[in-house]
C-alpha cells in the first residue's frame, strides 16, 4: 500500500502548504466520507463548507479558496485542484491485472500477423491476416483484432472488443470493455419494387489517431467509403455512437449516450453533452459546446455553446426556458 507525507504531496503537486499533520495518507476520498488517512480535494467554494467536519487530514484545494487548515491538519494550495487530483490518482493507481505469460496458447494469430516487441495477448483472443501489432500492444483476453488492421505501440485493448478489418489504430489508445472499431455503417434504402429495404456496402475503414480513449460499449463504424476518422487525443466515454464518415478533430470529447449520425464532423475541442443527438452532415465547429440532452440540427459555429431540443444558442433558449415557467404560473 502506497503512503504519503503532506510534504511529499505536497512536492509531487508543486503546491503551498499551510498548516502540518504527522498523519500518512494511504487513500483518496470525497470530502465528507474521508477518513483521517484520506487525501480529499475541494475544487469548488461551494464545497468548502464541508471541510470543518470532514475527517481527512489533508485537502487539495484550489487557490481561490481560502479556508483554516484545523489542528493535525494541513492543506495544500494549488492553481486547479481537479488536475492536481488527477495527478494524485496515479500515484495510488493499483496495478493491471497480470499476463502469466506474454501470449496465452489459447490465443489464435495468423501466421502472417506481425507481433512487435514486449505484445501481451490474451486468452482466446484472435489475430487475423496480415495484422501488425506494434511493440507495447496489450490485448486482453477475447480480443478480435480482423485482417489487415494496424495497431500502434502501447495501445490497450480489454476485453470483448472488436477491431473490424483494414482498421487504423495509432499509438497509446485505450479501448475499454467491448468496443466496436469498423463494424458497417448503418445504411438502407428502399427497394424499387417497395418490398423491404436494400443494405447499402461500406468498403471504407476507421482511421484512429494516437491517445484516443473509447469507452466501454461504443461503437465507432467504418466509412461507406473512404474512412471514419477520430483525431488525436479524443476521449470517448461509454455507450456512444460514432456512424460512417464521421470525422472528429483533435481532443473532442463526447459524454455518454450521445450520439453522431453519419457524415458529422467535429473541429477540434469540440465538446458533447452525455445523451446529445446530431444530425447527419452536420458540422461542429472548433471549440464548440452541445449541452447534454439536446439535439443538433444545424451547424454549429466555432465556440458556441449550443442547448435544447432543437438545439439553438444557450443563452436564447435559457431565456425561453425562464419564460415558459413563468407562463406557466400565470
Amino acid at each position: 500500500m502506497n503512503s504519503f507525507t503532506a510534504q511529499q504531496i505536497c512536492d509531487v503537486l508543486e503546491g503551498a502548504l499551510i498548516g502540518s499533520t504527522t498523519q500518512k495518507i494511504t487513500g483518496i476520498e470525497e470530502i465528507r466520507k474521508a477518513s483521517k488517512t484520506d487525501l480529499t480535494f475541494i475544487g469548488n467554494k461551494k464545497y468548502a463548507k464541508f471541510w470543518a467536519d470532514s475527517k481527512a487530514s489533508i485537502a487539495i484545494i484550489s487557490e481561490n479558496i481560502e479556508l483554516a487548515p484545523g489542528d493535525n491538519r494541513c492543506l495544500i494550495k494549488v492553481k486547479n485542484a481537479d488536475l492536481a487530483m488527477a495527478n494524485m490518482l496515479e500515484a495510488f493507481l493499483p496495478p493491471t491485472p497480470v499476463f502469466d505469460t506474454d501470449i496465452h496458447p489459447t490465443a489464435v494469430i495468423h501466421e502472417t500477423a506481425s507481433i512487435g516487441k514486449g505484445v501481451q495477448i490474451g486468452a482466446h483472443c484472435y489475430i487475423g491476416k496480415n495484422v501488425k501489432l506494434g511493440d507495447g500492444v496489450v490485448l486482453y483476453h477475447n480480443v478480435s483484432v480482423f485482417d489487415d488492421t494496424i495497431i500502434g505501440p502501447q495501445t490497450v485493448a480489454w476485453s470483448g472488443t472488436v477491431i473490424r478489418e483494414r482498421s487504423q489504430i495509432g499509438a497509446q489508445c485505450i479501448f475499454h470493455n467491448n468496443v466496436s472499431i469498423g463494424a458497417d455503417g448503418f445504411g438502407y434504402r428502399p427497394a424499387d419494387d417497395g418490398r423491404g429495404l436494400v443494405k447499402i456496402p461500406h468498403i471504407g475503414n476507421v482511421i484512429i489517431g494516437n491517445g484516443v480513449e473509447i469507452g466501454a460499449n461504443s461503437c465507432v463504424d467504418r466509412a461507406k467509403f473512404n474512412s471514419t476518422i477520430i483525431g488525436d487525443g479524443c476521449k470517448i466515454d461509454n455507450l456512444v455512437q460514432i456512424a460512417h464518415n464521421c470525422i472528429l478533430g483533435r481532443c473532442c470529447i463526447m459524454a455518454g449516450h450521445s450520439g453522431l449520425a453519419g457524415s458529422v464532423t467535429l473541429g477540434d475541442g469540440v465538446i458533447i453533452g452525455g445523451s446529445a443527438s446530431i444530425k447527419d452532415h452536420t458540422t461542429i465547429e472548433s471549440g464548440a459546446t452541445v449541452g447534454a440532452g439536446s439535439g443538433v440540427m444545424n451547424n454549429v459555429a466555432a465556440g458556441k455553446t449550443v442547448l435544447g431540443y432543437p438545439a439553438t444558442d444557450s443563452r436564447e433558449m435559457l431565456k425561453q426556458w425562464v419564460a415558459l415557467r413563468k407562463l406557466a404560473k400565470q
